[in-house]
């Protein structure tokens, strides 16, 4: 069964990368009228706008079955992505005949604008088999770029309420080290940040690979669960500091301290233990305590002092070296060096907060460029009848300027019904497509929250683009008037 699934998302994959741009340039090529004083045939448009439609369907049918914070079986998983996906195919399939249908009407209404722009219109309708190909790929390539931003701003947003910091900002944190590699961290990182002072956070010792559990509570303040440290923590005045990030913090080796952002007051704190390891009914013991604040509220917790955990029968053993950021910041090339030196028998992590991944920019920035391309292709060309040059001409009083008006006009045109077309299909794609995209597969999937639609950068693609395209529509003329050109001869004796 699993390389019957690996087989169709091989064969979904091809099909999304070579069979729709090829389908849909076909469509357009074949739909396209041979002159701009023939109309694009109506049953193109019509059968196109049901496929489409009905692809629409398909989206709407997968993003609701997919819409539950749940968790779904793998291949009903699979399934709910398969149906949104040829949904969208086929609402770009159907859009094909739209670009010359698009063309047609753009001529049409091009007749009060300015020269340039109405004779690149007419350009544009007057060879639209080759036009409306290229500009069906700009409106693929469109469509992409906006239904992965979509996608991928949603599941940003996500990530970043899912997120939980390990340290306070800044902080280098070494952990997953055994007792018997202790010695040996600290000297791999007293070797990188010479005379730095360290953090240690102790836990009770695994002796035998038993569990030792402990752990302290209090009634006169809730504290937050999804804080870095859930439970206790055990260690001497300099971790007390660290999570307070208060250098001036009182510590008392005989009293725990409540570390919280609230406006209360705690006169104790009751420990729980079994030093035993062997699941006995816990012992309970209150021992006196105060409160400090803290700087970072993601460093609420109780922090008991090791000399008590000592007292009460446990041996202690570190769990975490610190390096406080109030002390020293690490920089990522220092903490690369130490990861290096540790050589795997811990892990060194310097906390940065939230960090969004940006891979998917280059994704959408090649799309764009691929759009910017098609745009190009279709306004570009030597397709322009000489009629038309010399009527620019004439009109430019034999300067060059409205011919370049010209192509910068064909070119923002053709761009311009590309985008158009590319965000109301981008749209419904990424907006419907997240829904199976961030469906649950495991038990700790984080659940989808609110995420607000991109439209500023929806706007710059639907806007930019053209403007793009009109500008280097415009400069490529200029450019060609101002290279040097080989005369007869001139290669005469080499």
């Amino acid at each position: 069964m699993i390389v019957w699934v690996v087989v169709v998302l091989i064969v979904l994959f091809l099909g999304y990368s070579v069979g729709l741009p090829a389908a849909s340039v076909t469509v357009a090529r074949f739909s396209a009228p041979p002159n701009r004083h023939a109309r694009v045939r109506r049953r193109f448009v019509v059968g196109g706008f049901f496929v489409s439609f009905f692809g629409v369907l398909m989206m709407v049918f997968g993003a609701w079955a997919a819409g539950e914070n749940t968790r779904y079986p793998i291949f009903e998983w699979y399934g709910n992505m398969l149906v949104t996906l040829m949904g969208g195919g086929l609402l770009l399939f159907g859009l094909g005949p739209f670009a010359s249908w698009l063309l047609e009407i753009v001529g049409q209404y091009a007749e009060r604008m300015p020269l340039p722009v109405r004779l690149a219109a007419r350009d544009l309708a007057g060879r639209r088999p080759t036009t409306a190909p290229a500009i069906t790929m700009t409106m693929l390539a469109t469509a992409f770029c906006v239904a992965l931003t979509i996608v991928a701003v949603g599941v940003t947003a996500m990530s970043r309420a899912d997120y939980h910091p390990q340290a306070r900002p800044g902080a280098l944190l070494v952990e997953h080290f055994s007792a018997e590699h202790a010695d040996a961290v600290r000297t791999a990182i007293q070797h990188e940040l010479p005379g730095v002072p360290l953090v240690r956070r102790d836990i009770p010792s695994y002796s035998g690979g038993e569990y030792r559990y402990f752990d302290a509570d209090t009634d006169d303040v809730d504290l937050p669960y999804d804080t870095v440290y859930e439970g206790a923590v055990i260690g001497d005045e300099t971790l007390l500091r660290y999570l307070t990030g208060d250098r001036s913090t009182p510590y008392d080796e005989s009293t725990a301290v409540v570390v919280t952002t609230a406006d209360v007051k705690v006169d104790s704190v009751t420990i729980s233990y079994d030093v035993t390891g062997k699941d006995n009914p816990l012992t309970s013991k209150t021992i006196p305590a105060t409160v400090a604040g803290t700087v970072d509220p993601q460093m609420q917790t109780i922090f008991v002092p090791a000399a008590v955990v000592r007292d009460v029968g446990y041996q202690l053993e570190p769990h975490e070296l610190i390096v406080d950021p109030s002390l020293r910041r690490v920089s990522a090339d220092e903490r690369e060096r130490l990861d290096s030196r540790l050589g795997g028998i811990a892990d060194a992590y310097v906390e940065r907060g939230f960090q969004a991944s940006t891979g998917w920019m280059a994704v959408a920035a090649v799309a764009f460029l691929i759009a910017l391309g098609g745009a190009l292709a279709a306004g570009g060309g030597k397709a322009t009848n000489l009629r038309q040059r010399r009527v620019l001409r004439l009109a430019g009083h034999g300067a060059g300027a409205t011919f370049r008006w010209f192509s910068a006009s064909r070119a923002g045109l053709s761009a311009l019904c590309g985008t158009v077309l590319g965000a109301v299909a981008g749209y419904p794609i990424g907006t419907l497509l997240f829904w199976p995209w961030t469906a649950s597969v495991t038990w700790n999937a984080p659940s989808r929250v609110p995420s607000d639609t991109p439209w500023p950068v929806i706007v710059a693609v639907v806007v930019g683009l053209p403007v793009l395209a009109a500008g280097l529509g415009g400069l490529l003329p200029w450019l060609r008037t101002r290279m040097p050109t080989a005369r007869p001869g001139a290669r005469r004796g080499m």
